[in-house]
């Protein structure tokens, strides 16, 4: 059997899934990686097949998409080139993390997709929601298309959605409560966010996309983004301060860590996942401002009492998946 897995790359957290399911892929056959994406820090282990473009939006330093460096970086001509020309009749199963080119690849040459992402679970009306963005909707419905689903999310809100794929990695680490707090905010710039935190009185370990060397400003540690480092981090910190993201907070919950979300701002699928972990209790935050360091302090001296089941399913749904849908 052949199987194409396409990843997205902008981000870390499709990819560190991907680390999880390809060795399961693989064990059905031979597997082709394909990433396309151009902001991510994780990388795989296994060498890839196709490396695209795709379509990418860019991080800014003030809370959310920085647009003129995402306008600058789309490249529309070259990503309908490479929808057109990559090679599916080969492949017995094809299966996409939310990414663009193969999936619309399929579309185009009528071949059958599967999408295991998070981003799918928003096809059920029950997945929570910020409001009714027709247009942030529509990206959700064709940025990726796919003629299956298998969604991942916080809560179970509908048959095809599962609870997070927690890495072997991830449930394989040896916790401790020290006295620091894990910070990936991508999209504030690294000295914006320490002059906040150095108003309070614990030790803060921000991992940052800009500073390849570390250094420290007071009581803030800012270091690179490594997979290593990061989950070291995690795994002894008092808690986390993130963005919206989906993979992050769900293993920071699954370690029995403490968890406030910082949604990037303009970003509908991030706002969303930020509401539905304030279901399970996760406080969030929608502005660094003059009110911030209050949040903070409060959440700082909060019990986290915050519980979740997130069983290790993921070798089942990929043999579901592939006895299900494999040609």
């Amino acid at each position: 059997m052949k199987i194409l897995f396409g990843i997205q790359g902008t981000g870390n957290g499709h990819i560190s899934r991907a680390r999880e399911v390809v060795p399961l892929l693989q064990q059905y056959g031979e597997v082709d990686l394909l990433i396309s994406g151009t902001e991510a820090e994780v990388s795989l282990s296994q060498p890839l097949k196709y490396r695209y473009h795709g379509f990418s939006f860019v991080f800014g330093s003030k809370g959310g998409v920085d647009k003129w460096a995402t306008f600058k970086l789309m490249n529309l001509p070259r990503l309908w080139r490479d929808m057109h020309h990559l090679p599916l009749k080969q492949y017995n199963l094809i299966v996409n993390d939310f990414e663009p080119v193969s999936a619309w690849a399929c579309k185009l040459q009528k071949v059958p997709s599967v999408s295991l992402s998070h981003q799918c679970s928003f096809v059920s009306p029950n997945t929570p929601r910020v409001g009714n963005s027709f247009f942030s909707e529509l990206i959700l419905k064709y940025y990726s298309p796919t003629t299956h689903h298998i969604g991942f999310h916080f809560d179970r809100y509908a048959d095809f959605i599962h609870t997070p794929v927690i890495r072997s990695e991830i449930r394989a680490l040896e916790t401790s409560t020290k006295d620091h707090y894990t910070v990936y905010l991508p999209a504030y710039d690294d000295k914006f966010l320490a002059g906040y935190l150095k108003q309070t009185d614990v030790e803060w370990h921000v991992f940052s996309k800009r500073h390849k060397t570390p250094y420290r400003d007071g009581n803030v540690h800012i270091m690179p983004v490594s997979n290593e480092g990061f989950n070291q981090s995690m795994a002894n910190c008092t808690g986390l301060l993130t963005g919206g993201g989906f993979e992050g907070p769900a293993e920071a919950l699954f370690l029995g860590k403490k968890v406030m979300m910082i949604p990037m701002k303009g970003q509908y699928e991030q706002q969303c996942n930020a509401l539905a972990a304030s279901k399970l209790g996760v406080p969030v935050v929608h502005e660094i401002d003059e009110q911030f360091v209050g949040a903070l302090e409060a959440w700082l001296n909060t019990r986290n009492n915050i519980k979740v089941n997130f069983p290790n399913e993921t070798a089942d749904i990929v043999d579901r998946m592939v006895k299900q849908y494999a040609r």
